[in-house]
């Protein structure tokens, strides 16, 4: 089977999650090709559609599988090859014209990928050709490492609480969690910021606590990976947190002020060792292998339709 992968490709790299994907299909045995989009806006997206047209002719694939909204929108403005479109969140949220557009790359999608059942409900998608499937887990490069020799390896002696992203991402409301953080002494926020994917991976494991304050997410791949390094988290309720990471002793959702996201802060904080986050994520399917799988399947279904 010869799938075309169609995704944003503006920072000349396509996302780690998308990336990692790809790589998981191919073990399942599927040929992967890709077209980079390179513009932003609807127009942006649009001066695409030659580039896109040739790529199919020359590639010839069976079926295209598009991520976000506009993807799905562009890749659909072709008819003769079907289109599976994942919905991861930034798309729907936003609301005005790009939920507009995404409403339609859905109606006109053989199928559509939602990474969380909030997503479905939110974008008004007909559930009736829509599936949950989150983006899968790594387990062979997130590892979990001892905290102690993890602090080591990225040069801390002191505890820290890991935010999960850049404070210049003002959709992950920096602003909560610096708040939330004055009165925890002798304990620093670390920025989520120019790292690789290895460095992550050990800045999680030195991590005392992953701290997530978004007004708005899909299923954030950042939780799913602090759970596979066994890093205590606290978070408010956004995405699909709450699931992923119910039973999971040290890890907690905050209401949305400072003085609970604190309290639950210390908790963390007081929380000695690893996690169990790591058998929840191989419980609930979400290692890459798995999610391979289902995309497997949902591919066969459309092409056997």
């Amino acid at each position: 089977m010869k799938v075309l992968v169609v995704a944003n490709y503006n920072e000349g790299r396509f996302s780690p999650f998308v990336m990692e994907q790809m790589e998981s299909l191919t073990k399942q045995g599927i040929e992967i090709d890709t077209y980079g989009i390179v513009g932003k806006g609807l127009l942006g997206y649009l001066r695409n559609l030659a580039g896109l047209k040739k790529k199919i002719q020359s590639y010839q694939p069976d079926l295209i599988h598009a991520h976000y909204g506009l993807s799905g929108l562009l890749a659909n403005l072709q008819r003769k090859v079907p289109v599976v479109t994942t919905f991861h969140g930034s798309d729907i949220h936003s609301g005005g014209i790009t939920l507009k557009l995404s409403q339609l790359a859905m109606r006109l999608s053989a199928h559509n990928i939602f990474v969380s059942r909030k997503l479905i409900e939110l974008s008004g998608g007909n559930a009736s050709k829509g599936t949950i499937l989150p983006c899968g887990v790594d387990l062979d490069k997130i590892l979990t490492v001892p905290r102690a020799e993890a602090m080591k390896s990225v040069g801390k002696t002191k505890p820290y609480v890991l935010f999960s992203n850049s404070f210049t991402n003002e959709v992950k409301n920096p602003s909560l969690a610096k708040e939330a953080m004055q009165i925890i002494p002798d304990t620093e926020l670390v920025e989520l910021k120019g790292y690789s994917r290895q460095e992550v991976n050990m800045l999680m494991n030195a991590a005392s606590c992953l701290l997530m304050t978004s007004h708005r997410e899909g299923s954030p791949q950042v939780i799913k990976e602090a759970m596979a390094c066994g890093t205590p988290i606290v978070s408010v309720d956004v995405g699909d947190v709450k699931d992923v990471i119910s039973g999971t002793d040290g890890c907690f959702i905050a209401e949305r002020n400072p003085q609970d996201i604190t309290e639950k802060i210390k908790m963390a904080l007081a929380f000695k060792g690893k996690t169990n986050g790591r058998k929840r994520i191989i419980e609930m399917g979400l290692s890459n292998e798995l999610i391979a799988q289902k995309l497997l399947e949902i591919y066969h279904n459309i092409l056997t339709q």
